[in-house]
């Protein structure tokens, strides 16, 4: 016996390891939820069942305890344990606070319907004869045996029904969530809703591998009950392990994880890219310090530090830049937007976007333009700062998509002509 015969069931426990690696932390927080100890508790159970019956470790098991095929009721009530908690979890997933009582009644149920079943596996085991050590065949070996057939009956329907059930408790809840994405108005909660639904989606896909499992090993077994064979379904059922490892780890990390790599890490950084375009008009091109202000943020800065490092430093540069902006560029380029069609939150951050290139180019030029005109085109970015939201993003891509028809100092009227 080596390990390699164990690779599928190993692979997938070691999967169902990192997810409960990755989850430790909020189960140590909040271990009195119900939720939390229910998932906790299901990626346990699936590990231990993966371990438990690969082939190396029903030897050594059954080899530790002097009884042959002691793993099959052992894995079997682990099985058990793992259906009834899938039911429990999904009832306290989707449950408000409507219908606690409820919720508690059927998890009741399905609780005490769980024990009997186990107390079953272990009587039938100890009744029957099971003398010949099985490492893989052991459903389809001994499904004519008195009382262990029973016991392989037993457990193949209660973990086929109850994954079956279990899937179509979470597609009912995922079609719940998708109602809520479409009313979901606020971005944040958007997020998390859809993320769930995301994660409901593979859990649907794990609980019918599951199902499949099940399906093809009672085939299995029923065809030797007419005399027939067909233990080649036990090689196919057992290809459904990784999968549905995978799919339960996706299904379970997605919705933790998948809210905060979007709100903290992927729109903080897009955020950070799409303001290139300006802090490259906008920044000075003899400061060498201005140049390497990328290099010169600490390594260790996250996406959210580097997005504020930047906004830092374009504003400082937009000060610095204050005695080129010229107020009539910005005005003639707001009309000239308007007139293309553009709204009028449009118009005015690409007003600004053209007062910003043509200060970058006079500075360049080193030809500042007259008080009154940099006083008031501050006035119009503190107004236009103080009604329009992300106005440095909106002007960054208005700098990389937008440009005017006309040479810049042709078509700012006056201010072309200094």
């Amino acid at each position: 016996m080596t390990v390699d015969e164990g690779v599928n069931n190993y692979m997938a426990a070691a999967v169902i390891g990192v997810v409960l690696l990755a989850k430790l932390p909020a189960l140590m927080r909040g271990w009195r939820r119900p939720m939390v100890r229910g998932v906790n508790g299901l990626l346990a159970l699936g590990g231990a069942a993966h371990v438990f019956s690969a082939p190396p470790t029903i030897v050594a098991l059954n080899r530790f305890t002097g009884i042959s095929n002691f793993s099959a009721p052992l894995v079997y009530c682990i099985l058990a344990a793992y259906s009834c908690t899938s039911l429990v979890l999904m009832e306290n997933w989707r449950a408000d606070s409507t219908a606690d009582t409820r919720t508690r009644r059927r998890i009741r149920v399905w609780t005490w319907t769980c024990c009997p079943v186990a107390a079953a596996i272990v009587v039938c085991f100890s009744l029957g004869e099971a003398p010949v050590e099985r490492t893989k065949d052991f459903d389809t070996y001994y499904a004519t045996t008195p009382y262990i057939r029973e016991m392989i009956v037993l457990y193949l329907l209660t973990h086929t029904v109850t994954a079956c059930a279990t899937a179509v408790l979470c597609w009912t809840w995922a079609r719940r969530m998708r109602q809520q994405v479409r009313g979901a108005r606020d971005t944040r909660a958007s997020v998390t809703v859809r993320s769930l639904r995301i994660g409901l989606s593979f859990l649907i896909f794990a609980f019918l591998a599951n199902t499949a499992f099940g399906v093809l090993k009672l085939g299995a077994v029923l065809r030797r009950w007419s005399g027939g064979d067909w233990d080649a379904l036990n090689e196919v059922a057992q290809r459904f392990i990784p999968f549905n490892a995978i799919a339960s780890m996706i299904g379970f990390l997605l919705p933790v994880f998948a809210p905060w790599l979007i709100e903290r890490v992927w729109r903080p950084w897009c955020a950070f890219a799409s303001l290139g375009p300006l802090w490259r008009t906008v920044r000075s091109p003899d400061d060498a310090k201005g140049r390497r202000a990328l290099a010169a943020a600490p390594w260790r800065f996250s996406p959210e530090q580097l997005l504020v490092y930047r906004m830092t430093g374009i504003r400082d540069e937009m000060l610095r830049l204050r005695a080129y902006c010229d107020d009539d560029v910005r005005e003639d380029a707001r009309r000239e937007a308007a007139e293309r069609g553009a709204d009028e939150g449009d118009a005015v951050v690409l007003g600004l976007a053209a007062m910003f290139q043509a200060a970058a180019a006079d500075r360049a030029r080193r030809t500042p333009v007259g008080r009154e005109q940099s006083t008031r085109a501050a006035a119009a970015l503190l107004a236009a700062e103080s009604g329009q939201r992300e106005l440095m993003t909106r002007m960054s891509r208005a700098m990389k998509t937008w440009r005017s028809p006309r040479p810049a100092s042709a078509s700012l009227g006056p201010a072309g002509a200094r």
